[in-house]
């Protein structure tokens, strides 16, 4: 393990510790959670580094007493046998890590191929991803949707958040963050009268929600357009000006809501969305350079790119990338993701222990 960077991360622990001990940073509660999170993450790591180094402590205490008295010898093979665990748990928290695990997310799911039944899909999808998030005691808010003719979502953009400092550091996104990508449903649709299943999908993309000072937006660089919101079927649901629709020009991203009745609170909500962009973007730009490590979060839905399949009949869930499979479709879509969500997170670290940190996301 380097020792450095051991040295390095519990020296910025101990500092922040002094930062969250300041009444002064409560002033600021902005920096006082993104500086909460910091702490968060490296508690594990002061809290490990601190019984390996009492444990070799016992273990020379213990050879020492052991040379005067055999009694003792045992008691030293014990401790000794603890160390390769806990060395072991040190070495794996020293690997960097994700640096958006502690941050909230934005999740945005589209329908794709298959028309209203993947609208429908889009909208079970939705419902899974908020199923989930009551079970984790995580807040959700729903930025913007386009509804269907049949109740499902044509577009939508769900904010998912923690309630205070995320344990350990791993927020929605260390959770979440596998689930970019296309997902395929095979069942029988409502649309069909033949009973045939039928094949369609719908792309969700999962960005960490960017706060204000990990992104620079620069005013004069958005042209901003208000427009009255619309409902299935494209009639009109209000009778003012006050969706609105925001484009960052050097990047060409377009973000547009309308469910809020005021137009200050639609621009509020875009600009939400259109940070998370910016970052997932910049991000996107500093791993292309280095290995193309977001190349799972596939931006077509197209119904060959899937990242997970929803077989309806044999109530199946399978992720492709892991070949993990399980019978309790039923379950997932009520919320249950834990299990494949949990096989992701170990191949993601089996991964990184290999030195591959791209392995669990394929």
């Amino acid at each position: 393990m380097s020792s450095e960077r051991l040295v390095a991360l519990l020296d910025e622990y101990a500092e922040l510790e002094k930062r969250l001990a300041d009444p002064a940073i409560h002033a600021d509660q902005g920096t006082a959670r993104r500086v909460g999170r910091r702490y968060a993450e490296l508690v594990p790591l002061h809290k490990a580094a601190g019984e390996l180094e009492q444990a070799r402590a016992d273990l020379v205490a213990a050879r020492e007493l052991a040379a005067e008295d055999p009694s003792f010898a045992a008691e030293a093979e014990s401790i000794a046998a603890t160390l390769p665990e806990l060395e072991e748990r040190l070495a794996e928290l020293l690997i960097p890590r994700d640096p958006h695990d502690a941050k909230d997310v934005i999740v945005e799911i589209k329908a794709g191929e298959g028309g209203e039944e993947s609208a429908l899909f889009a909208a079970d999808l939705l419902r899974m991803y908020t199923r989930y998030a009551e079970r984790r005691g995580w807040l959700t808010e729903v930025l913007d949707a386009q509804d269907s003719d049949l109740g499902g979502v044509k577009d939508v953009s769900l904010a998912i958040k923690t309630k205070g400092v995320p344990e350990g550091g791993n927020g929605v996104w260390s959770r979440l963050k596998w689930e970019g990508g296309v997902h395929r449903v095979q069942r029988v649709p409502v649309t069909e009268s033949q009973g045939r299943i039928h094949t369609s999908a719908a792309g969700v993309l999962v960005l960490p929600e960017a706060e204000e000072v990990d992104v620079t937006i620069d005013p004069n660089e958005l042209r901003i357009d208000v427009f009255r919101s619309s409902g299935p079927g494209g009639q009109s649901v209000n009778t003012t000006d006050s969706a609105v629709r925001i484009t960052h020009v050097p990047t060409g991203i377009v973000v547009s809501c309308q469910n809020e009745k005021s137009q200050l609170q639609n621009r509020e909500q875009a600009m939400r969305i259109l940070r998370a962009r910016l970052l997932a973007a910049a991000q996107e730009q500093a791993d292309a350079a280095a290995s193309d490590a977001r190349k799972a979060q596939v931006r077509t839905v197209d119904r060959s790119e899937r990242i997970r399949t929803y077989n309806f009949p044999q109530n199946r869930i399978t992720d492709h990338r892991i070949g993990y499979t399980a019978y309790n479709l039923d379950l997932a879509l009520a919320g249950e993701l834990d299990g494949v969500l949990d096989a992701l997170t170990e191949a993601d670290r089996a991964a990184r222990l290999a030195g591959d940190p791209e392995l669990g996301r394929r």
